[in-house]
């Protein structure tokens, strides 16, 4: 078996990738592995990422990333750690390279959000066109003054639909299954006093058309320039629970504010930490999480040149 890693990194996105650029400069043994089906590479682009003005697209973000992780020293792997265990001085995980030993990891392994029911070549061509949006924050400028969908039916769906009715006064909540049945009083009277339509579900059907996006319910055809799904996200965590480190009643892992999870020499950072899920803020973890693996190696033995 090779010898030791430093630290082994688990997921290549934002986080994980800023964390491997960090680490190869500390001069530390690292390994990259990730799956290649993270958030980060389905972005066609986003202009509110610092020094692009002109915006960037998630794949050439991340083949930047990449390079420059590399050109330090980081071994970068594609495949998915289906195991991960605790072992005298540090854990072992396994993918498909086999068994590799390493005295940290840091978990970066992201969310999933969950799609609308539609095809899916279908919904990667309304996502590259801008018709299917999945970050207000990110994106919200791009539909300013235009008709807006937010499929949702619960507080969540709200808070997204009235976060966008500062970017137009155009927006309706589209219900996913039948109707409006998870929301409150409270929820209906946001809506009303933020001018916000409310559409029956279910959706039975979407469609491009003309540079929009239909969505077919029984209570008729709703046509719209961008429709955000506000379905909520599933949390890749697995390979947290698999050592028993702490979660959150959502699944995400909980850690300090030096990105430690609840097991000494489990660190976390980027969406599957709770917070804002953007790259900004997921490379600044990733940052952070590679000073503080460092300094508590360098604690253990010194690191010495």
């Amino acid at each position: 078996m090779p010898a030791m890693l430093d630290c082994l990194i688990v997921g290549g996105g934002p986080a994980g990738l800023t964390a491997a650029m960090y680490l190869a400069r500390f001069h530390l043994s690292i390994r990259v592995v990730d799956a290649g089906d993270g958030r980060a590479a389905s972005i066609p682009c986003t202009r509110n990422h610092a020094g692009f003005p002109d915006g960037i697209g998630g794949t050439e973000l991340l083949a930047r990333m990449t390079a420059q992780a590399q050109k330090y020293g980081a071994a970068i792997d594609t495949g998915r750690v289906t195991r991960l265990a605790a072992i005298d001085g540090g854990f072992e995980a396994e993918w498909g390279c086999g068994p590799v030993e390493a005295r940290t990891v840091l978990l970066a392994t992201g969310v999933t959000n969950r799609r609308p029911p539609m095809d899916e070549a279908l919904h990667d061509e309304a996502l590259a066109r801008g018709l299917i949006r999945y970050c207000p924050i990110c994106d919200g400028y791009e539909v300013t003054d235009k008709r807006v969908g937010v499929i949702g039916d619960d507080s969540h769906g709200v808070a997204e639909a009235v976060f966008l009715r500062g970017y137009t006064a155009d927006v309706t909540l589209v219900a996913p299954d039948t109707k409006q049945r998870k929301l409150d009083a409270q929820d209906w009277d946001r809506l009303e006093e933020f001018g916000i339509a409310a559409a029956d579900g279910p959706v039975a059907d979407v469609r491009l058309e003309d540079g929009a996006i239909v969505l077919v319910t029984a209570a008729g055809e709703r046509r719209f320039d961008s429709v955000y799904p506000a379905l909520g996200s599933d949390i890749h965590s697995g390979l947290a629970r698999m050592l028993g480190v702490d979660l959150a009643p959502d699944g995400c892992i909980k850690v300090d504010a030096h990105q430690r999870a609840s097991i000494a020499g489990v660190y976390a950072a980027g969406d599957v930490v709770k917070g804002l899920d953007q790259i900004s803020h997921a490379m600044g973890e990733g940052g952070v999480a590679a000073t503080t693996i460092r300094n508590d190696l360098a604690r253990a033995r010194p690191l010495l040149r």
